[in-house]
């Protein structure tokens, strides 16, 4: 939102100063089109360039509209511009609740606070402490866009979710596949959540539906999904179930 629309809305108490997206006391002046805007998100809904946050050597104040270079507070009315200031980042923050904290090898700030987060270096992310040894690492996982949304997941601002094969995916983007009853990685097609109910069911549906003489003898070669192991099928319209572990998440090989 541009400097013009925030001074309409934003003026009144300290914490009421920013926008939709951070609250703060300072306007940021992009040096690709030297315009105001509270944050890069605003600048970025406006434009049709990006702006790199990281190159913004200028800041407005709000309260007293003078000009400065990137610092924690008005050099000339002392106002604290974010009660949560990188200097790496030029990311300005008065609400502290999202527990802010800035990751040397992620390059960028993150929330949640640190103590509850580590970072793997061969994924190259902040995850969940309770990941710790306990996920399937991807060399620079997060370096892509999500398989669903097709926003980039290293600089999301949304909660990301981390499968058993791996593969990041936003968790809103992963619920909402849920609802729409997929339940494969839309990256490696491995089954997301426990399916053993539904083979389960498959077993009995496949039992009870017999296949005309033609086809009772037809022996397939399949690829499993889940296991990646390859065994033989005999050929059902009901499904083709892995020998090896049981899943009827495969392929003909």
């Amino acid at each position: 939102m541009a400097t013009e629309v925030q001074e309409k809305v934003d003026l009144g108490e300290d914490n009421a100063l920013g926008c939709e997206h951070y609250k703060r006391k300072c306007f940021l002046i992009s040096p690709c089109c030297n315009k105001e805007y509270t944050c890069r998100i605003c600048h970025d809904d406006n434009e049709v360039h990006q702006l790199n946050r990281r190159d913004v050597r200028l800041v407005k104040c709000m309260k007293c509209n003078e000009k400065q270079k990137v610092q924690g507070c008005c050099y000339n009315c002392g106002i604290k511009f974010g009660n949560y200031f990188c200097n790496i980042c030029n990311l300005y923050d008065d609400d502290t609740s999202k527990k802010q904290f800035h990751c040397t090898p992620c390059g960028l700030c993150r929330i949640g606070g640190r103590d509850n987060f580590f970072h793997c270096i061969k994924c190259d992310v902040c995850l969940a402490l309770e990941l710790e040894g306990n996920h399937k690492c991807i060399e620079k996982v997060s370096h892509d866009v999500c398989p669903i949304c097709r926003d980039d997941l290293h600089t999301s601002r949304r909660r990301l979710h981390v499968p058993k094969c791996g593969h990041l995916i936003h968790f809103e983007c992963y619920a909402s596949m849920l609802k729409s009853n997929v339940y494969a990685c839309p990256t490696c097609s491995v089954s997301l959540v426990d399916m053993s109910d539904v083979w389960e069911s498959l077993d009995g549906e496949l039992a009870n539906t017999q296949m005309p003489d033609e086809y009772k003898d037809v022996i397939l070669d399949i690829l499993c999904r889940d296991c990646h192991k390859t065994s033989k099928a005999n050929f059902h319209v009901v499904g083709l179930k892995c020998g090896e572990c049981g899943s009827y998440n495969t392929c003909r090989n």
